[in-house]
């Protein structure tokens, strides 16, 4: 079934047909015939057999007479399936007869191990015919940490932070991704946000909480309002209840150990405050401190 990572990536290139034959171009460096426009084409490959092959996309380039001068057939791939091997030859034979073009196979997938499978040469047979898709993965997709190269190319930092945002520069790569998702209408910025956050695994979902969490507590602007609000609906709003509560109770037990008699409006102001920063001022406060006034100055 279609998950939401499928289905939007997908409809990233739908509704940008131009980003193919561009991410093509920079990525794997390929000589795309000069074309006047793209469009996409039905994804429906029929033979002359009760079988139905139907890609997730298909765009062709054409030029200033209408004439395809290439076809992209456009598959976003979230496991090995030993089938595709099969079938993407046939994509490709189909849409290039049917096309009278050129015709290759773009693969998007943002797990290793599967981009690896899906980038493996297809033997038609017998070492006498050889395809092999292009694949978007983590090997081909560069780490878009600059804010500025993320603001010029929007989906390349969107599919950047889905195939490094676990890695050793996540943070930065989402943090650029996340700036970048700005420019866009809330509602698509909306979609590619959780398409991200769904491929994050805890320990950087958790550290992308602590990082927003650090950023309020500072003042400063971390994402986008949209971002910064799905992250405070969902879990970093459990994670922040958490942390308050462990401050709260760790300046509570101090202040009983240091012998200084709090009033219940005293105890009632430390449990409604909800600043991580001011609960850290009053537990550094309490040493020294003679009175509840010294601690929640």
């Amino acid at each position: 079934m279609p998950t939401l990572e499928h289905n939007g990536l997908v409809e990233m290139f739908r509704e940008n047909p131009a980003l193919a034959p561009h991410l093509l171009a920079l990525l794997f460096h390929v000589d795309v015939p000069a074309y006047a426009g793209v469009r996409v084409a039905d994804s429906s490959l029929d033979q002359l057999i009760p079988v139905e092959f139907r890609a997730d996309l298909v765009l062709e380039l054409h030029d200033a007479s209408e004439a395809v001068v290439l076809s992209i057939v456009l598959e976003a791939q979230r496991d090995m399936a030993p089938r595709k091997k099969f079938s993407w030859p046939v994509y490709i034979t189909v849409a290039r007869a049917e096309r009278e073009s050129p015709t290759v196979v773009l693969v998007i997938a943002i797990d290793a191990e599967i981009a690896a499978w899906a980038a493996e040469k297809i033997d038609l047979g017998l070492g006498r015919g050889v395809i092999q898709p292009f694949v978007l993965g983590p090997a081909t997709l560069p780490v878009v940490t600059d804010p500025a190269v993320a603001e010029k190319e929007v989906e390349l930092s969107i599919l950047s932070a889905m195939a490094h945002g676990n890695g050793p520069e996540g943070l930065a790569v989402l943090e650029a991704a996340f700036e970048a998702l700005g420019r866009l209408d809330h509602e698509h910025a909306a979609v590619y946000f959780q398409i991200i956050w769904n491929v994050l695994r805890e320990p950087m979902r958790r550290a992308l909480e602590a990082l927003v969490m650090e950023r309020q507590s500072e003042g400063k602007a971390t994402f986008p309002p949209f971002a910064q609000k799905l992250i405070e609906m969902g879990e970093l709003k459990g994670f922040r209840e958490g942390e308050l509560k462990g401050l709260r109770e760790a300046l509570l037990r101090l202040v009983a150990r240091a012998g200084i008699p709090l009033t219940e409006d005293e105890r009632a102001r430390i449990r409604a405050c909800d600043d991580t920063v001011t609960l850290e001022r009053w537990i550094d406060n309490v040493l020294g401190a003679k009175t509840a006034a010294d601690v929640l100055s």
